[in-house]
């Protein structure tokens, strides 16, 4: 396979009480942020509910992302399909396509919030049905279609884009969680897979069996699907050393965890604790900064965790950070940076050849300077001025050398002395 990518999945998952404008800003902040550090992918949620997850377009939110970065990909990460007429989320990707010269990349889900169905009047038994059904309508308008469609949901009569994507290909994804349902539609229709709850130990742990399902659909539809298209999304606050990434994160941990999992969304399994070191420890690994569901450690202690993961499913195409508020912002930028700066040339292998560079100029050292330093004094010796001058140089360094040698010797008790 191909290089790892790296970017990140932005839900967001933002505290209660901070003013919604400052963090709207400081979202986009990161997207810059994250472009200059050379990062692939910029993943952006819908959501309607619960306070925390504020972004309601993610299209919207994007559309202000390309106006302040330059090559980053951005990504829908997801428009929840059941909520929305498929003809309007295919015209906002194209026309996101185009305001950012190329960069969008469409995911797709069935809506991950039962505060969001319940607002519409949406029954979640048929969320995953519909979704299957508008990226089906979605994909064939994109390609230039016109046709109609009826739904129980929806219509379309006689509908084609009048403005097609500026890819030819715009990349799509769709999510996946625990339920095959995510892999067996990417199957289905040919598309890559976002797998957002690989952040979880039961995520992680369903990872291996995960792919199998999508290459299964696809063999069953006639399509293809290619791992350099699965995004798996991992948990993580980096700093120098473990000590300091658990200062940067328990509290904000403790915090996300109690007050948003728990309380808000009241996660299945999810437990009230209120000792930080007992959930640091469960969430962590504890001394062991790669054995749980979220990575904080070092730089070295993540590269270990995604060369395992990779080892483990049998190989993916990007991995993306899960955006959180664990630490505060100065402590959150340093983290992303030290994974742009150590953790993806490692895990790719980008700085090998300087590194065997280094090492074969060190094995040879000897014999190179002693060449260098035969070829320097050859054409010194060759012209008789500079030959004189060399000769008054190194009279001037033994008798530098000398005087060193014989340096006042200041001993306690005042006394001078100077060597015979």
């Amino acid at each position: 396979m191909s290089r790892i990518k790296f970017g990140t999945f932005l839900a967001p998952h933002h505290p209660l009480g901070e003013s919604p404008t400052l963090q709207f800003q400081r979202d986009l902040e990161f997207a810059t942020h994250l472009d200059r550090l050379g990062y692939d992918e910029f993943w952006v949620g819908e959501h309607h509910s619960t306070g925390w997850e504020m972004i309601a377009s993610p299209e919207m939110f994007l559309a202000s992302a390309a106006m302040v970065t330059n090559r980053i990909k951005l990504g829908t990460g997801v428009v929840s399909l059941p909520y929305h007429h498929p003809f309007n989320v295919a015209q906002r990707m194209v026309q996101l396509d185009h305001i950012s010269h190329g960069r969008a990349m469409f995911g797709t889900g069935p809506g991950a919030l039962p505060s969001d169905a319940r607002t519409l009047n949406i029954d979640p038994m048929t969320q995953r049905d519909r979704q299957d059904e508008a990226l089906g309508v979605i994909i064939r308008l994109m390609r230039g279609e016109r046709f109609t469609h009826e739904s129980d949901w929806f219509t379309l009569n006689d509908g084609a884009l009048q403005i097609l994507p500026y890819q030819e290909d715009m990349p799509m994804v769709t999510a996946s969680s625990l339920s095959p349902s995510g892999m067996t539609i990417a199957g289905k229709h040919g598309i890559g897979v976002l797998s957002i709850a690989s952040n979880s130990s039961d995520g992680l742990q369903a990872l291996p069996t995960q792919w199998q399902f999508a290459e299964d659909s696809a063999a069953q539809h006639g399509k293809t699907v290619d791992r350099k298209n699965w995004r798996v999304m991992l948990s993580w606050h980096i700093a120098e050393t473990r000590e300091q990434a658990k200062q940067d994160s328990i509290l904000g941990l403790q915090k996300w965890h109690n007050e948003y999992n728990v309380k808000v969304l009241g996660r299945p399994g999810a437990h009230w604790v209120d000792d930080p070191e007992v959930l640091f420890n469960e969430v962590a690994g504890g001394a062991d900064a790669r054995g749980g569901a979220a990575v904080i450690g070092t730089p070295d202690d993540l590269i270990e965790a995604i060369l395992h993961l990779k080892q483990l499913t049998g190989g993916f195409g990007v991995v993306l950070g899960f955006a959180h508020d664990w630490a505060n912002i100065e402590a959150s930028r340093k983290s992303w940076d030290l994974v742009a700066r150590y953790v993806m040339p490692a895990v790719n292998g980008t700085t090998r050849s300087q590194m065997a560079s280094a090492e074969y100029v060190a094995e040879h050292k000897s014999e190179l300077m002693a060449g260098a330093s035969a070829a320097v004094m050859s054409k010194i010796m060759s012209d008789e001025k500079a030959a004189a001058a060399m000769g008054v140089t190194m009279a001037q360094m033994q008798a530098r050398a000398a005087g060193q040698q014989a340096q006042p010797d200041f001993r306690p008790g005042g006394g001078l002395s100077v060597p015979e």
